[in-house]
């Protein structure tokens, strides 16, 4: 799965041109992980705008907030939109997408366990 076609500095120009107050995260070798959910879960996730994805990076390259450090990984919360190919809006934050990522389905369970 493709993420940023254009550059890093590139990639951050658009979120902030898009977002100038939103809180972002650069990350690299990442892969989107599609949740199993109920029917329950999926109708909590749809009432709150949220879907049921998730992205786990091993390399955070830079974070707007400081939450983590270079080469920390990092698991977002729940989508709320995926926008020009990469990037991957939550309720609370935007991650930047850079370079290719693999695309893998898993259930709550075993993502809960990454933390």
């Amino acid at each position: 799965m493709p993420g940023a076609k254009v550059s890093q500095d590139e990639a951050v120009r658009i979120v902030r041109e898009r977002y100038p107050y939103a809180e972002y995260c650069i990350v690299s070798n990442w892969r989107w992980i599609d949740l199993e959910v109920t029917p329950a879960q999926l109708s909590e996730l749809t009432r709150t705008n949220r879907k049921p994805a998730v992205i786990y990076a091993d390399t955070v390259i830079y974070d707007s907030s400081r939450r983590w450090d270079v080469d920390d990984f990092v698991r977002t919360s729940f989508l709320h939109k995926f926008e020009e190919g990469f990037i991957f809006k939550t309720l609370n934050s935007i991650y930047i997408l850079i370079g290719n990522g693999v695309r893998k389905r898993a259930t709550l369970e075993a993502i809960g366990r990454i933390f």
